[in-house]
């Protein structure tokens, strides 16, 4: 079992709870989120083959179980419900109401793109069924036979999604960047100086920011296509864990949007 990364993940939210009161009603409920990812996972795991599936890569979306995916959304939808903020929380419960015919059709939609920003649903049930089908999909990923990379990829190599946050890991002196995917966390490799979003590559048009209380994490800003990414510095912080770090500096996603830039994909908050 791979349970060690969503212990992480929880250990990392309840210790930034206390040093982020800013935050600290987000990353409660990303506790409480990842704690019942992490039952699904292990679920995954028990229903679904132990070997390592010899699946293409980008064809992991390709599964999509809902034997075994249906009788979990219900109670899944209802955890939203209770511990989501009110706005969040009041979405779910309409979408709830909707039953298992409209909640198979939103997660087979939503399967078929991977992204939050580019799935064609309505912002809440887009995001819940990513919440929901993150831990399918990296189980899926962990599964998953990975060939060598032919360059670097702005988009996940084996599901095709996109990046949630970055990651600088310290590297012969350096460090080095990769990125980690929002749908089903795998991590590859990337060159430091490029926009994720749009390739592009004049440093003069990639816009850095950084804030005193957050030395570990950056805006990484892109002036051609206006789309920014949080990325996790390790070299500064051993002890963060990238897309729960990123979920707690919300300061810094204020200052982007107030520079008119947009995240390239909303964490938990929608943010």
């Amino acid at each position: 079992m791979r349970n060690h990364k969503w212990d992480a993940r929880i250990e990392r939210a309840q210790e930034l709870v206390s040093s982020h009161p800013f935050a600290s009603e987000g990353l409660r409920f990303y506790e409480c989120i990842a704690q019942i990812q992490k039952s699904l996972y292990v679920e995954f795991e028990s229903h679904l083959s132990e070997g390592t599936m010899q699946l293409p890569p980008g064809a992991l979306r390709q599964e999509l179980d809902f034997r075994l995916l249906l009788p979990r959304f219900s109670s899944f939808v209802s955890a939203v419900e209770q511990y989501a903020p009110s706005a969040l929380s009041d979405s779910a419960r309409e979408f709830h109401a909707k039953g298992s015919n409209q909640w198979r059709e939103t997660l087979t939609q939503f399967w078929q793109v991977g992204s939050v920003s580019q799935a064609k649903l309505p912002p809440a049930e887009a995001l819940i069924s990513w919440m929901f089908l993150q831990p399918y999909a990296e189980y899926l990923a962990d599964h998953t036979v990975r060939e060598a990379l032919d360059g670097t990829p702005s988009c996940c190599p084996v599901c095709h999604g996109e990046p949630l946050v970055g990651v600088f890991r310290p590297e012969a002196g350096g460090a080095k960047r990769s990125l980690i995917c929002a749908l089903c966390a795998t991590e590859w490799n990337y060159r430091r100086i490029v926009c994720p979003a749009c390739g592009e590559e004049d440093v003069h048009k990639l816009a850095v920011y950084t804030a005193e209380e957050f030395k570990h994490v950056r805006v990484e800003a892109c002036d051609t296509c206006r789309s920014y990414i949080k990325t996790v510095d390790l070299s500064k912080d051993g002890r963060a864990v990238p897309d729960v770090d990123e979920l707690a500096t919300i300061p810094l996603n204020l200052w982007a949007a107030e520079h008119g830039y947009s995240k390239s994909h909303a964490n938990v908050l929608g943010i």
